[in-house]
């Protein structure tokens, strides 16, 4: 097991992966703080800012699986990438109740 420091919104979290998903995890990490960045979320309370980055990265999930785009090999991949970010909100919403 790998610990990968995460910060978000200003805000450090560390989070516990598998070593292979340690690159993996810092880059989800990365998006999700630049969602918050982008919509002006870091001042807010931690978990309305949590709440509205997985709320905006849903969202873009949503429009790729759009109609025009739909595929048996998209959606499996969509599903794929859905599961990782509730995994990440669930290893985020841990530590921050343990810290």
């Amino acid at each position: 097991m790998s610990n990968v420091n995460l910060s978000i919104g200003g805000r450090g979290f560390i989070v516990s992966c598998a070593d292979e998903e340690k690159e993996h995890v810092a880059a989800l990490g990365r998006m999700i703080d630049e969602k918050v960045t982008a919509a002006g979320l870091a001042g807010q309370p931690e978990g309305r800012m949590l709440l509205f980055a997985m709320l905006l990265l849903a969202d873009e999930l949503h429009n790729v699986g759009a109609p025009a785009f739909q595929s048996d090999d998209l959606r499996v991949k969509l599903d794929a990438v859905a599961t990782k970010i509730e995994n990440l909100a669930e290893l985020l919403e841990s530590t921050a109740t343990n810290a």
